[in-house]
């Protein structure tokens, strides 16, 4: 208890003032933790406050269209997370009368929440005692206690949900789990943590042993697979070609510009030589910019390479395999698109191209 008593006191002095820590919704603090698992506290504020001003309630998500969730989760990356936060909004609205489950093995079932979040929800909003253990909790009780188990491993994970367990505040798990997730936030930092303003660094192995830089230990780097998309912005009287995206493939349910796959860089002459040009163009004579916008994105396990050519046509294309929906210009800022489109956009309308 000597630990937990120590955070809790510093996190009562020293915690950030974060909006969904001012409820005590299970709305709330599972609408956070989804978008926090995607990007930093600074950026995720303000997806949060507008996921919250656009739907108050998780009914509000609930009957929202999935585009229009899609294009609020815009730039977060990882869609999947989008459409599973919308999917487990209707099952609550439609299975639980738009009332959350209150237990941490019940919360787990939910699309998308899993059992971090599930023990999110059940500890801070319902008090449940439950511990929960993310990169921050990994970190510190690595260092901590001096465990070399990788935080990626089976065997690992077990090893640190245990000593998350063994000194949970039972009586006080939601400021408890709240005070060590923050504490990694804040002070035991992935590099340079703050030792000298560390209130646990006289009780840390890490830190006596001189291995904070060590700790925590992973078993490897998941590999990564080269993609290269050609996308053709098509303009033609005003209007634009999109298409949405199906399937099992990245980025499923947004719109994106006529894609070109190709299996190695290729140049414009290439392009045009390769039958999905022509699926595309038919018979449709195109001016091209011979010189693409190239973008690199990175995902988990993939890197994209994405050049982007813009294409004038004199008339609309031939309607035969041609499955793209034509849209104004104006408009194409309604449509969830990937981010690297977003990018490519902006950077357009920057330099008064668009």
């Amino acid at each position: 208890m000597l630990v937990s008593k120590i955070l809790e006191k510093w996190y009562l002095e020293n915690r950030r003032d974060l909006p969904w820590r001012r409820s005590d919704s299970p709305y709330h603090i599972w609408l956070s933790e989804i978008i926090l698992q995607q990007t930093r506290v600074a950026q995720g504020t303000d997806y949060y406050n507008r996921f919250v001003e656009r739907f108050p309630t998780v009914t509000d998500l609930a009957n929202a269209p999935m585009d229009e969730v899609l294009k609020l989760w815009q730039g977060l990356g990882y869609y999947t997370r989008a459409r599973n936060l919308h999917e487990t909004a209707r099952k609550v609205v439609n299975d639980h009368g738009g009332i959350f489950p209150r237990k941490h093995e019940e919360l787990a079932k939910l699309k998308g929440v899993g059992t971090y979040t599930a023990a999110a929800i059940a500890s801070i909003a319902f008090g449940e005692p439950v511990a929960l253990v993310d990169g921050n909790v990994y970190r510190v009780l690595s260092r901590l206690y001096g465990i070399h188990d990788p935080i990626d491993s089976p065997y690992g994970k077990r090893v640190f949900k245990e000593k998350a367990e063994e000194i949970l505040n039972r009586e006080r798990p939601d400021i408890h789990n709240q005070a060590l997730m923050e504490f990694g936030a804040l002070i035991c930092l992935p590099r340079n943590p703050d030792c000298r303003h560390c209130v646990l660094s006289h009780l840390c192995k890490a830190n006596c042993e001189g291995k904070t830089n060590v700790l925590p230990v992973k078993e490897g780097k998941v590999k990564t697979k080269a993609r290269f998309f050609n996308y053709l912005f098509i303009r033609h009287k005003g209007y634009t070609y999109l298409n949405k995206r199906l399937g099992n493939d990245i980025w499923n349910s947004l719109y994106e510009f006529p894609l070109i796959e190709s299996e190695t860089p290729v140049d414009y002459e290439t392009l045009t030589s390769m039958p999905a040009w022509k699926v595309i163009f038919g018979k449709t004579q195109p001016e091209a910019d011979f010189h693409p916008r190239t973008y690199r994105h990175q995902l988990t396990h993939q890197t994209l390479h994405c050049s982007f050519y813009q294409i004038r046509i004199n008339r609309e294309p031939d309607r035969g395999a041609f499955r793209y929906q034509q849209i104004p210009l104006e408009g194409l800022a309604e449509y969830a698109v990937p981010r690297v489109i977003d990018k490519y956009l902006a950077d357009l309308h920057q330099e008064g191209i668009l």
